[in-house]
């Protein structure tokens, strides 16, 4: 009897530990590898939050207009490996941001690389997207 109690509970601990695993999105999921976006704009604000990061850009539209995406980026600790540091993309800041659209067609993407004004290009997000876990 205690054993299966303990069994039971080591499962209970074990799943409970899985809950964000099963939260967590893929890019196949959200993002569309046929719609590829280069968005130059400036910064709004930066995100450096877990599990991913998230750079507020305004964005000149057609019509002269600013309108305001949303660009997901890798974790920030995989960011700061790869070369960013936490004022790399201070408010005001002229960036340009290659990613791939949310599948809803809504002004999200998920971010490959950012370019600054002074040439140099960061990545911050997946080299190869759609790959992972296969």
């Amino acid at each position: 009897m205690k054993i299966r109690l303990l069994v039971a509970i080591a499962a209970a601990i074990l799943l409970r530990g899985a809950v964000p695993v099963w939260a967590h999105h893929s890019f196949a999921a959200e993002f569309d590898l046929n719609k590829p976006v280069k968005l130059k704009g400036t910064v709004v604000k930066w995100e450096l939050t877990n599990p991913h990061t998230w750079i507020t850009l305004d964005v000149k539209g057609e019509d002269g207009k600013a309108v305001t995406w949303r660009i997901e980026g890798l974790p920030p600790n995989n960011l700061m490996r790869l070369g960013f540091t936490k004022d790399s993309l201070p408010p005001g800041a002229e960036i340009v941001v290659e990613g791939y659209q949310a599948k809803d067609n809504s002004l999200r993407a998920s971010g490959k690389n950012v370019t600054f004004s002074d040439g140099r290009t960061l990545l911050l997000g997946l080299t190869n997207p759609g790959s992972e876990g296969k």
